[in-house]
């Protein structure tokens, strides 16, 4: 079987899909320069893809006026984070741009992908291919969704579109460490991304353990001269009287173990959201860099900046169980979907809050110079003029904020599957425009975005 990920002898920074540089692209072409637009979409199946996609949706109707001119929310959205159903919807956008809109509803999430993948594992002509320990279910999954859906795409196709940047991630099944897919990461693995398939990548990302296979990727890494980002030398610098960033160097030396290629030289990957069901850690280990490196500050252009919107965009479910009225333990079967969901949906929660910590920490911080200025002898108004203002919007859209009782119950027991009745996809694409709409600092977001009052067109063209 070919390698599905090539190998390279040198690293070249200026080459390839790379987060950073992308970032930098598609920044630099936006209309808001000054503003870094961010959206996460967490896994979740079908129930995952078609919430995150009605998000877009609302994006791509709510205008709003940025320096002159007339422009959708959406055009402004600099990069979108996707874990197992959400990197669908990432990935797709990435992809094909305002074609999603006209094609994504019947080629992937009105469409049975669930029964279709069953079917073709209980077929006789694939059980060779699946017994050769070299092409497992996820394998035959990633076919699949290349016929519908990916079109054979690979990463160097993204690297001329418009569209925002894609981060789509896995876990390393040895370590638990995310496994992202980008250059950058690659890099540690010697390996080329832009040869890797879309499909493979979604794949990865939705690789449920035990219900579908790891994907396997191949590791040349430290042999190709990869180069560390600069916050790595801050962060790990002796005697360094600042806070340790905790997130930073847990994730330098999981990007050390990638450098043994001797040790490790294959990477078994697993369902993104078993690290990272929400798309959220690699930003808060990124802020986490910024805050601790002055360096890395200066290499991603920090100081440009003065606001970072966030939006995450949370599917998670809650169906209800009578374990608790029932002197009974429940199933063995049960037990062991309960105690992975749990820690994972705790440990999304807390994301959600500890993004909110660094934003208040971060005004706190910019009070705190301010303050000293002040007391070194500047007026207020040189104080506040020395330290730029960096705004910091986090919003949260999620199944949770449903006021009505019947309708959170209905969303919340909707299934973790890729196959949905057709009414709960189109419930769940108006719902994830209506949550958006609705939320107080989405409201906030397009006043200060433009100076007046929110624009209603996407009310009255959801209600269409």
């Amino acid at each position: 079987m070919a390698p599905v990920n090539p190998r390279i002898d040198h690293v070249d920074l200026d080459h390839g899909y790379r987060v950073g540089n992308m970032l930098k692209r598609t920044h630099g072409n936006k209309n808001d320069s000054e503003t870094l637009f961010l959206l996460t979409f967490s896994g979740g199946g079908t129930r995952a893809a078609a919430f995150s996609y009605g998000v877009l949706e609302e994006l791509r109707r709510t205008n709003v006026n940025v320096n002159g001119k007339q422009v959708n929310l959406l055009q402004e959205v600099d990069a979108i984070a996707g874990v197992s159903g959400g990197s669908f919807t990432a990935l797709a956008y990435a992809l094909y741009g305002d074609r999603l809109f006209t094609e994504y509803e019947t080629r992937f999430l009105k469409r049975d992908v669930q029964g279709t993948l069953t079917r073709r594992t209980l077929n006789p002509a694939n059980w060779f291919a699946l017994g050769s320990g070299l092409y497992g279910r996820s394998e035959l999954a990633a076919d699949y969704y290349d016929e519908i859906l990916f079109n054979g795409a690979t990463f160097d196709d993204l690297l001329d579109k418009p569209t925002p940047v894609t981060a789509v991630t896995g876990t390393d099944l040895s370590t638990g460490a995310r496994f992202p897919f980008s250059q950058d990461h690659f890099d540690l693995l010697c390996s080329d991304l832009g040869k890797v398939r879309l499909a493979r990548a979604a794949a990865t990302s939705s690789a449920v353990p035990a219900v579908l296979s790891p994907v396997t990727y191949h590791n040349y890494g430290g042999n190709c001269g990869a180069v560390m980002p600069a916050w790595v030398a801050d962060v790990t610098r002796p005697n360094n009287p600042s806070r340790p960033a905790g997130r930073a160097l847990l994730r330098y030396r999981d990007m050390q173990s990638f450098q043994d290629s001797k040790n490790r030289p294959y990477i078994h990957v697993v369902d993104g959201g078993v690290s990272d069901n929400l798309g959220l850690r690699g930003l808060l280990e990124a802020m986490e860099e910024v805050e601790a490196s002055r360096a890395f500050q200066n290499q991603v252009g920090f100081k440009n900046l003065r606001r970072i919107v966030v939006v995450v965009v949370n599917s998670r479910s809650s169906p209800d169980t009578d374990w608790d009225r029932r002197p009974n333990a429940p199933g063995i079967v049960s037990q062991l979907f309960q105690s992975s969901s749990v820690p994972i949906d705790h440990f999304s929660s807390e994301s959600v809050e500890l993004l909110k910590d660094i934003s208040q920490r971060w005004a706190d911080k910019r009070e705190l110079e301010i303050a000293e200025r002040r007391l070194a002898g500047m007026s207020k108004a040189q104080a506040e003029a020395a330290v730029p203002k960096l705004r910091f919007d986090a919003i949260d859209v999620s199944f949770e904020s449903i006021e009505d009782p019947e309708e959170r119950r209905y969303f919340m027991n909707l299934p973790t599957s890729f196959v949905l009745p057709d009414e709960a996809v189109d419930r769940l694409r108006e719902l994830g425009g209506r949550l958006l709409r609705e939320t107080p600092a989405y409201r906030e977001l397009q006043q200060n975005m433009t100076g007046s009052a929110p624009s209603t067109q996407g009310a009255a063209a959801s209600q269409q």
